[in-house]
C-alpha cells in the first residue's frame, strides 16, 4: 500500500484529494495536510471586502467532507520537508512518511518585499486570504464613515495574480455607486503591468482596449508600470519606469489602499535544495513531477512558470482555476500510473480561463495556451459573467462539500461559454 500525502487543501490541494482517493481506491492511503482546518473560496475574496459575502458562506470545516470521502486530514503546519527520506515534520514535531507527495500549497504573500505593505503591521490591504479581506472590510466601513477619501488599488512588482486586483476596483466602484457616494471617493489603479489589462499574459485579445475603457467609465485613474518601493501611513511611493528608459517618481496619497503583494513559495517548501528556483516555486517537468525528487509532484500557484515575457516591472504569470484543475488531473493519472508499474504519461493543458467579476457586469477570457502565440484568445463583457461568477461559487462549494471528484471547471465554465474542450 503506498502512501500519497498531498500539501494543501486549497483550489487544488482540495480536488487532489479527491481525484487521488477516486482513482487509486482503498489499496492506497491518502492524507491531506493543510495548516487551517477550513476550506476558503478565494475567488470570493473580493466581494467579502465590501460586505457582499462574510466568511460562512464561502468557508467550509475541511474534516468532516474528507474523511467521509476515505481520506486523512491533519490541520497542521508542515515546518520540514525532508525529500531526501520522504518525511515531513509538522508544527508539533509529529512526523509523517510519505511515498508519493503532492505539493499544493498555494504560495507565501510576499509583502515583506516592499517596506510598508500588507496588512499585517503595513499600511495596504489585501484579498488574497479571507483573513485578510475582512480586515480590508472592517477598513472599508471606516473610511465609509468618513465620508470621502481617496482609495487605491492595484498590485506590487512581482505580482502574478492581477484579475482580482481589477474585479476588487469594479466592485468598489459598483459598491459606491450603489450607497451613491460614488462622487465622493477618488480611485486610483497602480500596477506593475506594463500596460492596463496586461494581466501577467501580454494581454488577451482586447483585454487592454476593453479594460481601459472601463476604467475609464468608472473614473478611474492609473498608473501603469509602477514600481511600488515603500508604503507610508497614507502615501504610496512608487516610480514608474517610462519606455524611455526614465523614471517617473510618484507620491501618492490614500485613504485606503489594496495592493495584491508578490508571491512566493512557502517557507517549507522554498528551503528544500533542488526542489524550487530562487523564489520558492516548485520546479517541475511535463508531468508535473519534480526532476530531482521523481516522487514529488506539484500543482497550482506554487509551481514554477516563466513570465509570458519581459517587463520593465517584474511581472509573473498567473494560474488560473481551470488550470489548476487540469494540473490535478495530470499528477492523479501520472501517480496512478507509477503504482501500477508505468511511466508518467499525462500532460496538463496549460491555459488560462478566468471570470472576473465588476460589480454589476463582468469580463470572461480565455487564452490558449496561455503564452502566446495562441490559437484562441478572446476577451468578452456582460452581465452574464457576473451571474456566472455567483452560479460558480455556489456550485464550486457544493460540489467540494459533496466530494466530488468531477472537472468542475470544465464541466461547468466550459460549457455555459460554448466551448466543448479546450486543449
Amino acid at each position: 500500500m503506498a502512501h500519497v500525502v498531498i500539501l494543501g487543501a486549497g483550489t487544488g490541494g482540495m480536488p487532489a484529494g479527491y481525484e487521488m482517493k477516486a482513482a487509486l481506491g482503498k489499496n492506497h492511503e491518502v492524507t491531506v495536510i493543510n495548516e487551517r482546518e477550513y476550506f476558503q473560496f478565494v475567488p470570493s475574496n473580493p466581494w467579502v471586502a465590501v460586505g457582499w459575502r462574510d466568511r460562512k458562506a464561502i468557508t467550509f470545516d475541511i474534516r468532516k467532507y474528507l474523511e467521509k470521502k476515505g481520506i486523512n486530514f491533519i490541520a497542521k503546519r508542515v515546518d520540514k520537508i525532508d525529500a531526501a527520506s520522504s518525511r515531513l515534520t509538522l508544527s508539533d514535531g509529529q512526523t509523517v512518511d510519505y511515498d508519493y507527495l503532492v505539493i499544493a500549497t498555494g504560495p507565501r504573500l510576499a509583502f515583506e518585499e516592499v517596506e510598508g505593505a500588507g496588512p499585517e503591521g503595513g499600511h495596504t490591504h489585501s484579498i488574497c486570504t479571507v483573513d485578510h479581506a475582512e480586515k480590508a472590510y472592517a477598513a472599508y466601513q471606516k473610511l465609509l464613515d468618513k465620508g470621502s477619501g481617496t482609495i487605491v488599488i492595484g498590485a506590487m512588482p512581482f505580482a502574478s495574480c492581477f484579475g482580482p486586483a481589477y474585479e476588487f476596483a469594479f466592485i468598489v466602484d459598483a459598491d459606491l455607486r450603489k450607497k451613491k457616494l460614488r462622487h465622493k471617493y477618488k480611485m486610483k489603479f497602480v500596477t506593475s503591468e506594463p500596460y492596463i489589462g496586461h494581466l501577467g499574459l501580454a494581454g488577451v485579445g482586447d483585454s487592454k482596449g476593453m479594460l481601459e475603457s472601463e476604467l475609464r467609465n468608472h473614473h478611474v485613474e492609473w498608473i501603469t508600470n509602477a514600481k511600488t518601493t515603500k508604503v507610508e501611513p497614507g502615501k504610496l511611493l512608487v516610480e514608474e519606469m517610462g519606455k524611455d528608459g526614465k523614471v517617473a517618481d510618484h507620491e501618492i496619497e490614500f485613504d485606503f489602499a489594496m495592493m495584491l503583494p508578490a508571491f512566493k513559495g512557502v517557507d517549507a517548501v522554498a528551503s528544500v535544495e533542488g526542489l524550487c528556483n530562487p523564489r520558492g516555486f516548485v520546479i517541475i517537468d511535463e508531468y508535473h513531477r519534480n526532476p530531482t525528487y521523481k516522487n514529488i509532484y506539484s500543482a497550482g500557484v506554487c509551481v514554477a512558470i516563466p513570465p509570458v515575457e519581459p517587463t520593465p516591472v517584474p511581472t509573473g504569470a498567473p494560474k488560473t482555476g481551470y488550470m489548476i484543475e487540469s494540473m490535478v488531473t495530470a499528477i492523479v493519472h501520472n501517480i496512478a500510473d507509477e503504482l501500477a508499474g508505468k511511466e508518467p504519461t499525462t500532460t496538463a493543458t496549460w491555459n488560462a480561463l478566468c471570470l472576473a467579476d465588476m460589480g454589476d457586469t463582468g469580463a470572461a477570457f480565455v487564452a490558449l495556451p496561455q503564452i502566446p502565440p495562441r490559437n484562441l484568445a478572446w476577451f468578452k463583457k456582460g452581465k452574464w459573467v457576473h451571474a456566472a461568477k455567483i452560479a460558480f461559487e455556489k456550485y464550486f462549494l457544493r460540489k467540494m462539500k459533496k466530494g466530488t471528484s468531477e472537472p468542475l471547471y470544465e464541466k461547468y465554465i466550459l460549457k455555459m461559454l460554448g466551448i466543448e474542450k479546450l486543449g
